[in-house]
């Protein structure tokens, strides 16, 4: 074999081995956090599940497309080279997608804890008193807001 198949062998061999240890972390972690979001553990472990298999289907569908090499690799030192490109790569679409996912689950936990903080943080200590007349009258003449049956006199 030729160094540019044992390079696409080594290649998959690393990029496959770093999903799959990412994914098992980020399964594995990542629970506890989904939990607080959607504070439901059947949802978070649901969304635990898609969210393992878009992230593979997503790298692994890279590391796949990202494995062709058009040129031709001369040296062993050529094909650490490329190969050092291509896994530095495939780090860099598992870190963007982490970061993505913490992103808006994040954001969807803010927006979430906002719509259930509605009621006060704390208790009210008494209450106020109800007046019969909560706002003085209005002059003769002057509109205050409430249809007066009689006409102003002219």
């Amino acid at each position: 074999m030729d160094i540019k198949v044992w390079m696409y062998l080594v290649y998959l061999a690393v990029s496959i081995g770093l999903t799959v240890w990412v994914a098992r972390a980020l399964t594995r972690n990542g629970m506890i956090f989904l939990e607080e979001v959607f504070g439901d553990e059947r949802l978070a472990r649901a969304v635990n599940n898609l969210l393992v298999v878009g992230f593979y289907l997503l790298n692994l569908g890279y590391v796949t497309v990202a494995m062709r090499h058009s040129g031709a690799i001369g040296s062993t030192s050529r094909a650490m080279e490329e190969l050092s490109l291509k896994i530095g790569l495939v780090l860099l679409v598992l870190g963007a997608l982490h970061f993505f996912n913490v992103f808006a689950l994040g954001r969807y936990r803010h927006s979430r804890l906002r719509q259930l903080a509605t009621h006060p943080p704390l208790p009210p200590v008494g209450r106020l008193p109800m007046q019969q007349h909560a706002y003085p009258a209005a002059p003769h003449g002057q509109v205050t807001g409430t249809a007066d049956p009689t006409p102003p006199p002219r």
